[in-house]
């Protein structure tokens, strides 16, 4: 009976000492307070108490939400501009050894380079180069948590709250810009107008018989819109060419004779 009970009380420790790690999972073990060299897992690792302790760390992609921050930019705009970061933990063992709480560390962290990176920057690089504002972003968290084993891979600016008064005022600067282009439009439109009419102008004065042309033309159109009598004063230009010729076939004839 005391070597059953020796048996048993040895099977129940060593099935307690079992821990089963998932494959995105490691397992920092401290033996009698010192860290082992390399992490244990994926599958099934013993981790024998109360001389061994063990703290999970997961190897997953974590998306970090930074909560709202009050920033005011270079040109004195106060904003409240929220993102998210996007980190792993590459090194386990630094994760835990380096840094009490590395997702607190991490997100507190994240606040404090937003606040600081955005403060450098106008309203305007803001909202318009929000691709470089992250890259730096990105870079700078990259940099201060490699020490914790963490790899910072992307970190997004989600959305720019602007006061009630900048908003009045970007969007009458949007009114006065549209408006401008409009304007810029329609003199160009009249520009070009005016030059097809200088060149049609110039294209009579060289060639008259297109303006007798255009001026019976226009007569036609009259004509078949309208069913009343129009009276219309000919210029004595249109008939000049066929004049002349039978003045001078005229003035032919008399010196034959």
């Amino acid at each position: 009976m005391p070597v059953a009970v020796i048996v048993l009380i040895v099977v129940l420790y060593v099935l307690s000492c079992v821990r089963i790690l998932n494959e995105y999972e490691r397992g920092v073990v401290f033996r009698l307070g010192r860290v082992l060299p390399q992490p244990k897992g994926p599958g099934i690792i013993m981790v024998f108490w109360p001389i061994d302790r063990m703290v999970r760390v997961s190897l997953r992609l974590i998306a970090l939400d930074v909560p709202p921050q009050d920033v005011i930019t270079r040109d004195n705009v106060s904003v409240k501009v929220n993102a998210v970061t996007y980190f792993r933990v590459l090194e386990p063992t630094k994760s835990v050894i380096e840094v009490e709480n590395f997702l607190f560390a991490t997100s507190q962290m994240a606040q404090t380079t937003l606040r600081s990176v955005l403060g450098q920057a106008e309203l305007d690089e803001l909202l318009s180069h929000r691709d470089k504002i992250n890259n730096e972003l990105q870079a700078i968290l990259d940099r201060q948590t490699d020490p914790w084993g963490i790899k910072v891979s992307n970190v997004e600016v989600k959305h720019v709250d602007l006061p009630q008064e900048m908003q009045r005022a970007m969007a009458k600067q949007a009114e006065a810009e549209r408006e401008r282009r409009a304007k810029v439009i329609n003199a160009e439109g009249e520009f070009q107008a005016a030059q097809r009419l200088v060149d049609a102008a110039t294209m009579m004065e060289v060639h008259p018989m297109a303006l007798q042309m255009r001026f019976l033309q226009t007569l036609v159109e009259v004509a078949s819109e309208n069913n009343s009598t129009t009276i219309f004063p000919v210029p004595l230009d249109l008939f000049r060419p066929f004049i002349g010729g039978d003045m001078k076939k005229e003035k032919e004839e008399r010196e034959g004779k």
